[in-house]
Protein backbone atom coordinates (compact mmCIF):
# COMPACT_ATOMS: atom_id res chain seq x y z
CA UNK A 1 0.00 0.00 0.00
CA UNK A 2 1.35 3.48 -1.11
CA UNK A 3 1.56 6.38 1.21
CA UNK A 4 0.45 9.20 -0.27
CA UNK A 5 3.28 11.99 -1.42
CA UNK A 6 1.77 14.53 1.00
CA UNK A 7 1.41 11.87 4.18
CA UNK A 8 5.57 11.19 3.40
CA UNK A 9 6.04 14.73 3.35
CA UNK A 10 4.56 15.16 6.77
CA UNK A 11 6.38 12.44 8.46
CA UNK A 12 8.87 14.66 10.11
CA UNK A 13 11.02 12.54 12.32
CA UNK A 14 11.76 8.86 11.99
CA UNK A 15 11.30 6.87 8.66
CA UNK A 16 8.77 6.69 6.36
CA UNK A 17 7.06 3.53 7.62
CA UNK A 18 5.81 0.09 5.47
CA UNK A 19 2.17 0.32 5.25
CA UNK A 20 1.21 -2.84 4.07
CA UNK A 21 -2.46 -5.03 3.48
CA UNK A 22 -2.26 -6.30 6.95
CA UNK A 23 -5.94 -6.58 6.64
CA UNK A 24 -5.57 -10.29 4.84
CA UNK A 25 -2.75 -11.50 7.18
CA UNK A 26 -3.64 -13.89 10.29
CA UNK A 27 -3.31 -12.18 13.61
CA UNK A 28 -0.16 -14.23 14.42
CA UNK A 29 1.26 -11.82 11.22
CA UNK A 30 0.40 -8.89 12.49
CA UNK A 31 3.25 -6.26 13.66
CA UNK A 32 2.12 -4.29 17.24
CA UNK A 33 0.71 -1.62 15.66
CA UNK A 34 -1.61 -4.05 12.77
CA UNK A 35 -2.84 -5.50 15.97
CA UNK A 36 -3.66 -1.81 17.05
CA UNK A 37 -5.40 -0.75 13.99
CA UNK A 38 -7.29 -4.47 13.47
CA UNK A 39 -8.87 -3.62 16.91
CA UNK A 40 -10.01 -0.10 15.79
CA UNK A 41 -11.52 -1.80 12.87
CA UNK A 42 -13.31 -4.77 14.27
CA UNK A 43 -15.03 -2.94 16.88
CA UNK A 44 -15.20 0.26 16.93
CA UNK A 45 -17.91 2.44 14.52
CA UNK A 46 -18.34 5.70 13.88
CA UNK A 47 -20.36 7.63 17.03
CA UNK A 48 -22.00 10.36 15.14
CA UNK A 49 -22.54 12.17 11.63
CA UNK A 50 -23.54 11.14 7.98
CA UNK A 51 -21.53 8.13 8.90
CA UNK A 52 -22.66 6.25 12.49
CA UNK A 53 -22.76 3.00 13.14
CA UNK A 54 -20.39 2.24 10.45
CA UNK A 55 -17.47 -0.07 11.28
CA UNK A 56 -14.49 2.88 11.24
CA UNK A 57 -12.13 1.94 8.44
CA UNK A 58 -8.18 3.87 9.02
CA UNK A 59 -7.56 6.09 6.64
CA UNK A 60 -3.41 6.11 5.12
CA UNK A 61 -2.21 8.62 7.11
CA UNK A 62 -3.80 7.68 10.31
CA UNK A 63 -2.24 4.08 9.56
CA UNK A 64 0.92 5.61 9.08
CA UNK A 65 0.62 7.05 12.46
CA UNK A 66 -0.02 3.48 14.15
CA UNK A 67 3.09 2.48 12.59
CA UNK A 68 5.51 5.05 13.15
CA UNK A 69 3.99 4.79 16.94
CA UNK A 70 3.72 1.43 17.86
CA UNK A 71 6.39 -0.24 15.36
CA UNK A 72 9.27 2.00 16.19
CA UNK A 73 12.28 -0.16 17.43
CA UNK A 74 13.66 2.59 19.67
CA UNK A 75 10.69 2.85 21.64
CA UNK A 76 8.24 5.97 21.43
CA UNK A 77 8.08 8.56 24.36
CA UNK A 78 6.13 11.02 22.15
CA UNK A 79 4.13 11.31 19.71
CA UNK A 80 2.97 14.36 17.26
CA UNK A 81 0.55 14.60 14.62
CA UNK A 82 -0.53 17.99 13.71
CA UNK A 83 -3.48 18.35 11.03
CA UNK A 84 -5.81 20.83 10.20
CA UNK A 85 -9.76 21.10 11.60
CA UNK A 86 -11.89 18.79 10.40
CA UNK A 87 -10.33 15.64 10.10
CA UNK A 88 -11.13 13.54 13.02
CA UNK A 89 -8.48 14.39 15.25
CA UNK A 90 -11.18 14.12 18.22
CA UNK A 91 -11.93 10.68 16.29
CA UNK A 92 -8.22 9.25 16.29
CA UNK A 93 -7.65 10.41 19.72
CA UNK A 94 -10.84 8.00 21.02
CA UNK A 95 -9.42 5.27 18.76
CA UNK A 96 -5.74 5.32 20.39
CA UNK A 97 -7.69 5.35 24.39
CA UNK A 98 -9.97 2.93 23.67
CA UNK A 99 -6.62 1.15 22.41
CA UNK A 100 -4.63 1.17 26.14
CA UNK A 101 -7.96 0.94 27.62
CA UNK A 102 -9.40 -2.11 26.80
CA UNK A 103 -7.94 -3.69 23.76
CA UNK A 104 -4.34 -4.70 22.74
CA UNK A 105 -2.23 -1.90 24.30
CA UNK A 106 -4.03 -1.79 27.64
CA UNK A 107 -1.20 -2.54 30.49
CA UNK A 108 -2.42 -3.78 33.80
CA UNK A 109 -3.79 -1.05 36.33
CA UNK A 110 -2.45 1.70 34.65
CA UNK A 111 -3.87 5.18 34.27
CA UNK A 112 -4.54 7.43 31.12
CA UNK A 113 -5.65 11.03 30.56
CA UNK A 114 -6.68 12.52 27.84
CA UNK A 115 -6.00 16.44 28.45
CA UNK A 116 -7.87 19.00 26.44
CA UNK A 117 -7.72 23.04 27.63
CA UNK A 118 -11.05 23.63 28.09
CA UNK A 119 -13.55 21.19 30.44
CA UNK A 120 -15.92 21.38 27.05
CA UNK A 121 -13.23 20.54 24.99
CA UNK A 122 -11.86 17.38 27.11
CA UNK A 123 -15.59 16.54 27.41
CA UNK A 124 -16.21 15.80 24.01
CA UNK A 125 -13.36 13.45 23.54
CA UNK A 126 -14.56 11.17 26.37
CA UNK A 127 -18.09 11.37 25.07
CA UNK A 128 -16.63 10.29 22.00
CA UNK A 129 -14.99 7.37 23.39
CA UNK A 130 -18.17 6.61 25.39
CA UNK A 131 -20.24 6.40 22.41
CA UNK A 132 -18.07 4.52 20.49
CA UNK A 133 -17.85 1.85 23.63
CA UNK A 134 -21.50 2.06 23.86
CA UNK A 135 -21.94 1.16 20.13
CA UNK A 136 -19.81 -2.03 21.16
CA UNK A 137 -21.79 -5.20 22.13
CA UNK A 138 -18.08 -6.55 23.26
CA UNK A 139 -16.32 -2.97 24.42
CA UNK A 140 -19.85 -2.67 26.64
CA UNK A 141 -19.31 -5.76 28.51
CA UNK A 142 -15.14 -5.03 29.05
CA UNK A 143 -15.44 -1.22 29.77
CA UNK A 144 -17.28 0.66 32.27
CA UNK A 145 -18.09 4.37 31.88
CA UNK A 146 -18.95 7.51 34.38
CA UNK A 147 -20.79 10.15 32.54
CA UNK A 148 -20.36 12.33 35.98
CA UNK A 149 -16.62 12.10 36.04
CA UNK A 150 -15.94 11.74 32.75
CA UNK A 151 -14.27 8.42 33.32
CA UNK A 152 -13.88 5.19 31.75
CA UNK A 153 -12.81 1.89 33.23
CA UNK A 154 -11.13 -1.00 31.27
CA UNK A 155 -12.49 -3.52 33.41
CA UNK A 156 -10.22 -6.83 32.38
CA UNK A 157 -7.08 -4.91 33.07
CA UNK A 158 -8.39 -2.27 35.20
CA UNK A 159 -7.61 0.51 33.40
CA UNK A 160 -8.20 4.02 34.51
CA UNK A 161 -9.41 6.57 32.24
CA UNK A 162 -10.41 9.66 32.76
CA UNK A 163 -10.66 13.31 30.48
CA UNK A 164 -8.91 16.29 32.09
CA UNK A 165 -9.02 19.88 31.36
CA UNK A 166 -6.72 22.83 32.45
CA UNK A 167 -10.00 24.35 34.04
CA UNK A 168 -9.56 21.65 36.38
CA UNK A 169 -6.82 20.84 39.21
CA UNK A 170 -6.95 16.54 38.24
CA UNK A 171 -3.56 16.64 36.18
CA UNK A 172 -2.16 16.41 39.78
CA UNK A 173 -1.59 14.17 42.23
CA UNK A 174 -1.91 10.98 39.80
CA UNK A 175 0.23 9.34 37.07
CA UNK A 176 -0.58 8.39 33.90
CA UNK A 177 0.85 5.88 31.37
CA UNK A 178 -0.19 7.19 28.57
CA UNK A 179 -1.40 10.92 28.03
CA UNK A 180 -3.05 12.51 24.99
CA UNK A 181 -3.31 16.11 24.47
CA UNK A 182 -5.96 18.11 22.25
CA UNK A 183 -5.12 20.88 20.68
CA UNK A 184 -2.20 21.98 22.51
CA UNK A 185 -1.60 24.16 19.88
CA UNK A 186 -4.11 26.57 21.69
CA UNK A 187 -1.59 26.98 24.33
CA UNK A 188 0.22 30.35 24.02
CA UNK A 189 3.62 30.67 24.82
CA UNK A 190 6.27 28.25 25.51
CA UNK A 191 4.94 26.32 28.87
CA UNK A 192 1.85 25.68 30.45
CA UNK A 193 1.97 24.16 34.03
CA UNK A 194 -1.27 21.73 33.02
CA UNK A 195 1.19 20.19 30.87
CA UNK A 196 3.84 20.53 32.75
CA UNK A 197 1.83 18.84 35.75
CA UNK A 198 0.91 16.11 33.67
CA UNK A 199 4.53 15.49 32.34
CA UNK A 200 5.90 15.67 35.85
CA UNK A 201 3.58 12.72 36.59
CA UNK A 202 4.69 10.12 33.96
CA UNK A 203 7.97 10.07 35.56
CA UNK A 204 6.95 6.78 37.45
CA UNK A 205 6.58 4.70 34.39
CA UNK A 206 9.75 3.57 32.85
CA UNK A 207 8.22 3.67 29.68
CA UNK A 208 5.33 6.42 29.13
CA UNK A 209 4.00 7.72 26.33
CA UNK A 210 2.77 11.28 25.37
CA UNK A 211 0.54 11.82 22.11
CA UNK A 212 -0.13 15.62 21.28
CA UNK A 213 -2.60 16.07 18.38
CA UNK A 214 -3.43 19.02 17.18
CA UNK A 215 -3.59 21.99 14.32
CA UNK A 216 -0.66 24.16 14.48
CA UNK A 217 0.18 26.62 16.77
CA UNK A 218 0.00 30.49 16.04
CA UNK A 219 3.84 31.16 16.35
CA UNK A 220 7.26 29.91 16.80
CA UNK A 221 7.20 30.63 20.25
CA UNK A 222 4.32 28.66 21.19
CA UNK A 223 4.99 25.41 23.22
CA UNK A 224 3.46 22.90 20.55
CA UNK A 225 5.98 24.87 17.16
CA UNK A 226 8.87 24.59 20.14
CA UNK A 227 7.79 20.82 20.01
CA UNK A 228 7.35 20.39 16.65
CA UNK A 229 10.51 21.90 15.71
CA UNK A 230 12.88 20.00 18.78
CA UNK A 231 11.33 16.67 16.96
CA UNK A 232 12.47 17.89 13.53
CA UNK A 233 15.44 19.47 14.61
CA UNK A 234 16.75 16.94 17.43
CA UNK A 235 16.18 13.71 15.21
CA UNK A 236 15.49 11.65 18.40
CA UNK A 237 14.13 8.61 17.68
CA UNK A 238 12.11 8.01 20.14
CA UNK A 239 9.68 11.24 19.31
CA UNK A 240 7.57 10.72 16.20
CA UNK A 241 6.13 13.74 14.68
CA UNK A 242 3.69 13.89 11.49
CA UNK A 243 2.87 17.41 10.32
CA UNK A 244 0.68 17.82 7.93
CA UNK A 245 0.65 21.76 6.60
CA UNK A 246 0.81 23.49 3.75
CA UNK A 247 3.83 25.57 2.21
CA UNK A 248 4.17 29.20 3.78
CA UNK A 249 3.95 30.68 0.48
CA UNK A 250 1.10 28.71 -1.07
CA UNK A 251 -2.00 30.53 -2.33
CA UNK A 252 -5.64 29.95 -0.34
CA UNK A 253 -6.90 28.91 -3.66
CA UNK A 254 -4.05 26.39 -4.22
CA UNK A 255 -5.48 22.49 -3.85
CA UNK A 256 -2.29 20.88 -3.98
CA UNK A 257 -1.93 23.26 -0.39
CA UNK A 258 -5.40 21.93 0.51
CA UNK A 259 -4.49 18.32 0.22
CA UNK A 260 -1.33 18.58 2.11
CA UNK A 261 -2.87 20.00 5.28
CA UNK A 262 -6.12 17.86 4.92
CA UNK A 263 -5.18 14.51 4.51
CA UNK A 264 -8.79 13.40 5.34
CA UNK A 265 -9.88 15.71 2.10
CA UNK A 266 -12.64 13.98 0.40
CA UNK A 267 -13.09 11.09 2.53
CA UNK A 268 -14.19 12.52 6.06
CA UNK A 269 -13.44 15.84 5.34
CA UNK A 270 -15.74 17.81 2.77
CA UNK A 271 -13.44 19.29 0.11
CA UNK A 272 -16.89 21.55 -0.84
CA UNK A 273 -16.61 22.84 2.37
CA UNK A 274 -12.77 23.50 2.55
CA UNK A 275 -13.28 25.25 -0.81
CA UNK A 276 -16.36 27.64 0.58
CA UNK A 277 -13.84 28.59 3.12
CA UNK A 278 -11.01 29.34 0.79
CA UNK A 279 -13.51 31.36 -1.27
CA UNK A 280 -14.19 33.78 1.87
CA UNK A 281 -10.71 33.86 2.62
CA UNK A 282 -9.48 34.61 -0.71
CA UNK A 283 -12.67 37.25 -0.68
CA UNK A 284 -11.75 38.45 2.93
CA UNK A 285 -8.64 39.60 3.59
CA UNK A 286 -9.85 39.84 7.08
CA UNK A 287 -10.67 35.91 7.16
CA UNK A 288 -7.37 34.65 5.46
CA UNK A 289 -5.16 34.10 8.40
CA UNK A 290 -7.99 32.54 10.17
CA UNK A 291 -8.35 29.98 6.93
CA UNK A 292 -4.29 29.54 6.82
CA UNK A 293 -4.19 28.51 10.83
CA UNK A 294 -7.37 26.27 10.95
CA UNK A 295 -7.52 25.04 7.41
CA UNK A 296 -3.96 25.07 6.14
CA UNK A 297 -2.34 24.03 9.47
CA UNK A 298 -0.09 26.99 9.10
CA UNK A 299 1.65 28.94 11.64
CA UNK A 300 -0.66 32.07 11.12
CA UNK A 301 -2.14 34.20 13.86
CA UNK A 302 -5.58 34.82 13.40
CA UNK A 303 -5.51 38.14 14.97
CA UNK A 304 -4.24 40.48 12.57
CA UNK A 305 -0.36 42.00 12.93
CA UNK A 306 1.18 45.20 12.03
CA UNK A 307 3.49 42.82 9.91
CA UNK A 308 2.46 39.90 7.87
CA UNK A 309 5.20 37.19 9.40
CA UNK A 310 6.53 36.71 5.49
CA UNK A 311 7.12 40.24 4.89
CA UNK A 312 8.73 40.33 8.43
CA UNK A 313 10.75 36.83 7.42
CA UNK A 314 11.53 38.35 4.14
CA UNK A 315 13.45 41.27 5.87
CA UNK A 316 15.56 38.98 8.03
CA UNK A 317 18.57 39.10 5.96
CA UNK A 318 21.79 39.43 8.46
CA UNK A 319 23.19 42.36 9.70
CA UNK A 320 26.61 43.81 8.76
CA UNK A 321 28.34 45.33 11.30
CA UNK A 322 31.10 47.57 9.34
CA UNK A 323 27.74 49.56 8.62
CA UNK A 324 27.46 50.54 11.92
CA UNK A 325 31.36 51.25 12.05
CA UNK A 326 30.98 53.84 8.99
CA UNK A 327 27.71 55.33 8.79
CA UNK A 328 25.17 57.46 10.54
CA UNK A 329 23.32 55.48 13.00
CA UNK A 330 19.94 56.41 14.18
CA UNK A 331 18.60 55.27 17.10
CA UNK A 332 15.33 54.70 19.07
CA UNK A 333 14.88 54.35 22.48
CA UNK A 334 11.97 52.75 24.30
CA UNK A 335 11.96 52.66 28.43
CA UNK A 336 10.32 50.62 30.50
CA UNK A 337 8.43 50.41 33.54
CA UNK A 338 10.64 49.26 36.18
CA UNK A 339 9.98 45.53 35.90
CA UNK A 340 9.63 45.15 32.05
CA UNK A 341 11.68 45.35 28.94
CA UNK A 342 13.44 48.85 27.75
CA UNK A 343 14.64 48.43 24.06
CA UNK A 344 16.64 50.28 21.93
CA UNK A 345 16.98 50.08 17.90
CA UNK A 346 19.81 51.07 16.14
CA UNK A 347 19.62 51.68 12.71
CA UNK A 348 22.40 52.62 9.53
CA UNK A 349 22.16 52.80 5.88
CA UNK A 350 24.71 50.84 3.56
CA UNK A 351 23.22 52.56 0.17
CA UNK A 352 20.92 50.01 -0.23
CA UNK A 353 19.31 48.41 2.92
CA UNK A 354 18.71 49.53 6.63
CA UNK A 355 20.43 47.23 8.86
CA UNK A 356 18.86 47.12 12.43
CA UNK A 357 19.96 45.59 15.50
CA UNK A 358 18.07 45.62 18.76
CA UNK A 359 19.03 45.53 22.35
CA UNK A 360 16.74 44.58 25.07
CA UNK A 361 17.21 44.82 28.97
CA UNK A 362 15.62 43.78 31.83
CA UNK A 363 15.72 43.43 35.47
CA UNK A 364 17.30 39.88 36.62
CA UNK A 365 14.65 39.50 39.76
CA UNK A 366 11.42 37.76 39.10
CA UNK A 367 12.30 36.88 34.91
CA UNK A 368 11.10 33.11 35.19
CA UNK A 369 7.73 34.22 36.62
CA UNK A 370 7.47 37.06 33.67
CA UNK A 371 8.66 34.88 31.03
CA UNK A 372 5.40 32.95 32.51
CA UNK A 373 3.17 35.51 32.58
CA UNK A 374 4.01 36.79 29.02
CA UNK A 375 4.14 33.58 27.65
CA UNK A 376 7.78 34.32 26.28
CA UNK A 377 11.30 32.54 26.63
CA UNK A 378 12.66 35.24 28.45
CA UNK A 379 15.17 33.10 30.77
CA UNK A 380 16.39 31.39 27.25
CA UNK A 381 16.76 34.90 25.26
CA UNK A 382 18.67 35.78 28.46
CA UNK A 383 20.90 32.63 28.14
CA UNK A 384 21.38 33.53 24.50
CA UNK A 385 22.58 36.89 24.59
CA UNK A 386 19.11 38.50 23.45
CA UNK A 387 18.36 40.04 26.44
CA UNK A 388 20.46 41.64 29.00
CA UNK A 389 19.37 40.97 32.91
CA UNK A 390 19.91 43.94 35.06
CA UNK A 391 20.55 42.61 38.78
CA UNK A 392 18.01 43.42 40.92
CA UNK A 393 14.13 43.74 41.29
CA UNK A 394 13.79 46.87 38.83
CA UNK A 395 15.82 48.55 35.94
CA UNK A 396 18.70 50.55 37.47
CA UNK A 397 18.47 53.52 34.84
CA UNK A 398 22.66 54.51 36.39
CA UNK A 399 23.42 50.79 34.79
CA UNK A 400 21.49 51.39 31.58
CA UNK A 401 22.90 54.29 31.23
CA UNK A 402 26.07 52.86 31.31
CA UNK A 403 25.58 50.08 28.75
CA UNK A 404 23.72 52.78 26.40
CA UNK A 405 27.14 54.35 26.28
CA UNK A 406 29.45 51.77 26.21
CA UNK A 407 26.87 49.89 23.08
CA UNK A 408 27.70 53.86 21.19
CA UNK A 409 30.71 54.13 22.10
CA UNK A 410 32.58 54.98 18.56
CA UNK A 411 29.49 55.36 16.37
CA UNK A 412 28.34 58.52 14.58
CA UNK A 413 25.16 59.12 16.35
CA UNK A 414 23.24 61.42 14.89
CA UNK A 415 20.29 61.21 16.72
CA UNK A 416 18.54 59.26 19.09
CA UNK A 417 14.83 59.15 19.33
CA UNK A 418 13.12 59.06 22.65
CA UNK A 419 9.52 58.94 24.74
CA UNK A 420 9.29 61.45 27.40
CA UNK A 421 7.79 58.86 29.80
CA UNK A 422 10.76 58.34 32.32
CA UNK A 423 13.17 59.63 30.01
CA UNK A 424 13.88 62.47 32.91
CA UNK A 425 15.40 59.58 34.89
CA UNK A 426 17.73 58.59 32.16
CA UNK A 427 19.18 62.37 31.05
CA UNK A 428 20.42 62.29 34.75
CA UNK A 429 22.55 59.41 34.71
CA UNK A 430 24.31 60.86 31.17
CA UNK A 431 24.79 63.73 33.52
CA UNK A 432 26.17 61.70 35.56
CA UNK A 433 28.59 60.04 33.25
CA UNK A 434 29.36 63.57 31.56
CA UNK A 435 27.33 62.12 28.19
CA UNK A 436 25.94 64.65 25.94
CA UNK A 437 23.85 62.32 23.44
CA UNK A 438 21.54 64.12 20.26
CA UNK A 439 17.97 63.08 22.07
CA UNK A 440 15.05 63.95 19.78
CA UNK A 441 11.77 63.49 21.14
CA UNK A 442 9.29 61.21 19.79
CA UNK A 443 5.68 61.23 20.87
CA UNK A 444 3.54 58.32 21.22
CA UNK A 445 0.11 59.35 19.55
CA UNK A 446 -1.34 59.17 15.97
CA UNK A 447 0.96 62.31 15.63
CA UNK A 448 4.23 61.36 15.21
CA UNK A 449 3.42 57.52 14.98
CA UNK A 450 1.33 57.85 11.62
CA UNK A 451 4.34 58.93 9.34
CA UNK A 452 6.75 56.70 11.20
CA UNK A 453 5.15 53.64 10.75
CA UNK A 454 4.03 54.74 6.80
CA UNK A 455 7.54 54.66 5.99
CA UNK A 456 8.89 51.70 8.40
CA UNK A 457 5.82 49.75 6.44
CA UNK A 458 6.42 50.87 3.06
CA UNK A 459 11.02 50.22 3.70
CA UNK A 460 9.78 46.39 4.78
CA UNK A 461 7.01 45.63 2.19
CA UNK A 462 9.96 46.56 -0.47
CA UNK A 463 12.27 44.32 1.52
CA UNK A 464 14.95 47.31 2.40
CA UNK A 465 15.31 46.25 5.99
CA UNK A 466 17.89 43.95 7.48
CA UNK A 467 16.80 42.86 11.28
CA UNK A 468 19.32 39.46 11.60
CA UNK A 469 15.70 37.55 12.77
CA UNK A 470 16.59 38.65 16.43
CA UNK A 471 13.92 36.92 18.32
CA UNK A 472 12.80 39.21 20.57
CA UNK A 473 12.38 41.74 18.36
CA UNK A 474 10.57 39.27 16.36
CA UNK A 475 8.02 38.58 19.07
CA UNK A 476 7.35 42.67 19.35
CA UNK A 477 6.90 42.48 15.94
CA UNK A 478 4.07 39.53 16.42
CA UNK A 479 2.50 41.35 19.41
CA UNK A 480 2.26 44.53 17.38
CA UNK A 481 -1.34 45.61 16.29
CA UNK A 482 -2.56 48.77 14.50
CA UNK A 483 -5.26 51.16 15.84
CA UNK A 484 -6.95 53.54 14.17
CA UNK A 485 -8.17 57.40 15.03
CA UNK A 486 -11.13 58.68 13.21
CA UNK A 487 -8.96 60.49 10.36
CA UNK A 488 -7.08 57.13 9.91
CA UNK A 489 -4.21 58.02 11.35
CA UNK A 490 -2.30 54.82 12.96
CA UNK A 491 -0.27 53.77 15.59
CA UNK A 492 1.24 50.59 17.66
CA UNK A 493 -1.03 49.12 20.26
CA UNK A 494 -0.86 45.13 21.50
CA UNK A 495 -2.69 42.43 20.64
CA UNK A 496 -2.95 41.21 23.94
CA UNK A 497 -2.36 42.27 27.77
CA UNK A 498 0.91 40.52 28.30
CA UNK A 499 2.77 41.09 24.91
CA UNK A 500 5.78 42.42 24.84
CA UNK A 501 5.86 45.46 21.69
CA UNK A 502 8.46 47.64 23.39
CA UNK A 503 11.22 46.46 19.81
CA UNK A 504 8.33 47.59 17.78
CA UNK A 505 8.57 50.94 19.18
CA UNK A 506 12.04 51.31 19.16
CA UNK A 507 12.20 50.30 15.67
CA UNK A 508 9.68 52.82 15.03
CA UNK A 509 10.94 55.38 16.10
CA UNK A 510 14.72 54.95 15.18
CA UNK A 511 13.72 55.22 11.75
CA UNK A 512 11.90 58.06 12.91
CA UNK A 513 15.24 59.51 14.07
CA UNK A 514 16.21 59.36 10.38
CA UNK A 515 12.96 62.04 9.57
CA UNK A 516 13.89 64.45 12.09
CA UNK A 517 17.39 64.90 10.16
CA UNK A 518 15.76 64.86 6.72
CA UNK A 519 13.76 68.02 8.22
CA UNK A 520 17.00 69.42 8.87
CA UNK A 521 18.61 69.10 5.38
CA UNK A 522 20.17 65.79 6.02
CA UNK A 523 19.29 62.85 4.23
CA UNK A 524 17.00 64.73 1.94
CA UNK A 525 14.61 63.02 -0.16
CA UNK A 526 14.85 59.55 2.20
CA UNK A 527 11.25 59.97 3.38
CA UNK A 528 9.79 61.28 0.55
CA UNK A 529 10.90 58.85 -1.74
CA UNK A 530 11.78 55.20 0.14
CA UNK A 531 10.74 53.27 -2.44
CA UNK A 532 13.51 53.82 -4.43
CA UNK A 533 16.35 53.16 -1.46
Amino acid sequence: MKLSESTVKAIRCGPVPKVRDWRKLAVSKLTRAEKAMAFVERYLRVPEGALTGQFIKLENFQQAFFYSVFDNPAGTRRAYLSIARKNAKTALIACLLIVFIAGPEAVLNSRLYSGAMSKDQAAEVYNYASKMINLSPELSARCKTIPSRKMIIGLSRNVEYAAISAEGKTAHGKSPLIAILDEVGQIKGPQSDFVDAIITAQGAYENPMLFAISTQASNDNDLFSIWLDDAEKSKDDRIVSHLYCADKDAKVLDKKAWYDSNPALGKFRSLKDLSEQADRADRMPSFESTFRNLALNQRVDTTSPFVSKGVWLANGGAIDESVFENNKIYVGLDLSARNDLTAMAISAFDGQYWHVKTMFWTPAKGLNDRAKRDRAPYDTWEKEGYIRAIQGASIDYAMLAQEIAEALEGLDVEAIAFDRWRIDLLKKEFEKLSIDLPLVEFGQGFKDMAPALDNLETLLLNEKIKHGNNPVLTMCIANSRVVKDASYNRKLDKMKATGRIDGAVALVMSLSAVKTQEEEGDFAGFLSNPILI
